[in-house]
């Protein structure tokens, strides 16, 4: 997916006290500059608004990437002098899948703003046999029940709830691409990707409710207990969100005990309805990161 081309992006810097952050198109575009905004679905506003498009354009953000790579993917942090790049709609397309397992083999996450859309996609899974279904696709409706403006859990759960044995229809709408070897211009000349990216010692923290905030960078404990809160994310509900899993590890400093944690997570996380088994298995990862943490 990666050679084949990288759809049109927009990137931006995180927005600084000082500066506004620049911007450009991943299929090819001029730089801009994004400011004024205080969380994702703001952010999302902010770059269509720079390049004339509709918010709802925009289906998913990589960081210093042009290219569809989940590992780069816009989270809930984004350091001071990281580059955004905005991959934005291309191509629709549908896709009759028949159900012969109870897993499809999906990882879905979303955009914050009202777009779910495929991570990852488990090597020989149902969904592995179907070329046409990437990496990178939004999953816009289910059997032409739109599904657009659901969560990734919510999405997650219909799918594993689709009857087996049973054809169902899947609508997908794919980044749009250009070819890897187009280079991407700025206003300098320069190609964003080739611009020298650093981390600064503080992020810019993105919630999906609430305002921005710019905080330290995650300690060591903190990432390795969000990635193996991730993990957890992935394997008991089929979705991988690292905002999601840093604020079960910030919930957990907040408390003393296992019953304790189940409690605070109810009151803040409360619509995941998370089983009691998952939130055993969550306090147990986070404890042995901090042991491996020191």
């Amino acid at each position: 997916m990666e050679s084949a081309a990288a759809q049109e992006t927009r990137g931006a810097e995180a927005p600084r006290p000082s500066a506004p952050p620049p911007s450009p198109l991943a299929h090819g575009s001029p730089t801009g500059k994004i400011e004024g905004f205080t969380n994702v679905r703001e952010l999302y506003a902010k770059i269509a608004e720079a390049f004339g498009i509709a918010p709802t354009e925009i289906l998913f953000c990589t960081l210093n990437s042009h290219k569809v790579d989940m590992q780069k993917l816009l989270g809930g942090q984004i350091g001071l002098e990281d580059f955004i790049f905005a991959h934005v709609r291309g191509e629709t397309k549908e896709v009759e899948v028949t159900k012969t397992e109870d897993a499809l083999g999906l990882t879905i996450t979303d955009n914050g703003a009202g777009y779910a859309f495929i991570k990852r996609i488990k090597e020989g899974s149902i969904i592995n046999r179907i070329q046409a279904v990437c990496v990178g696709d939004s999953i816009e409706a289910i059997n032409d029940h739109s599904i657009v403006g659901c969560r990734h859990y919510e999405v997650a759960k219909m799918l594993r709830e689709l009857p087996k044995s049973q054809p169902f229809t899947l609508r997908l709408v794919q980044p749009k691409r250009a070819f890897d070897t187009i280079s991407q211009r700025t206003r300098s000349g320069k190609s964003p990707v080739e611009a020298k990216v650093t981390s600064g010692r503080e992020t810019l923290r993105l919630r999906s409710g609430g305002a921005a905030t710019v905080e330290e960078v995650p300690s060591e404990f903190e990432e390795e207990a969000s990635r193996r809160v991730d993990d957890l994310l992935e394997s008991y509900m089929g979705i991988r969100d690292p905002e999601l899993a840093s604020t079960m590890v910030d919930t957990s400093k907040k408390t003393q005990s296992v019953q304790e944690f189940a409690h605070h997570l109810d009151s803040v996380l409360g619509e995941f309805a998370f089983p009691d088994e998952f939130v055993v298995e969550v306090w147990a990862a986070i404890g042995e990161a901090r042991e491996a943490c020191g």
